[in-house]
């Protein structure tokens, strides 16, 4: 897939839970020469999500979920991603 990494995230977590509130936040200049910064600009994540999808799901549950949802993102081409799933309030 071409573009950045924070839209390949965004096609794939809009597809897995067609989320009402989806923030990627490129944190990767707050990290840069930390470990993990590979330089590419790209490597620390916050990821803010919103989706009816976590209703039945706790805390943990919803962050294996988005984890999942990103395939070899995590760990493999980017070295953090914070996340911060919830369900939208009525």
């Amino acid at each position: 897939m071409s573009g950045t990494i924070a839209e390949e995230m965004k096609g794939l977590l809009t597809e897995a839970f067609a989320p009402t509130k989806l923030e990627i936040i490129n944190d990767s200049a707050q990290h840069s020469g930390h470990a993990g910064d590979d330089g590419s600009g790209e490597s620390h994540f916050t990821i803010v999500i919103e989706a009816d999808a976590f209703a039945s799901m706790n805390r943990l549950a919803r962050q294996r979920a988005v984890i999942a949802a990103l395939g070899d993102i995590v760990g493999e081409r980017v070295h953090a991603v914070a996340i911060k799933a919830g369900v939208a309030a009525a």
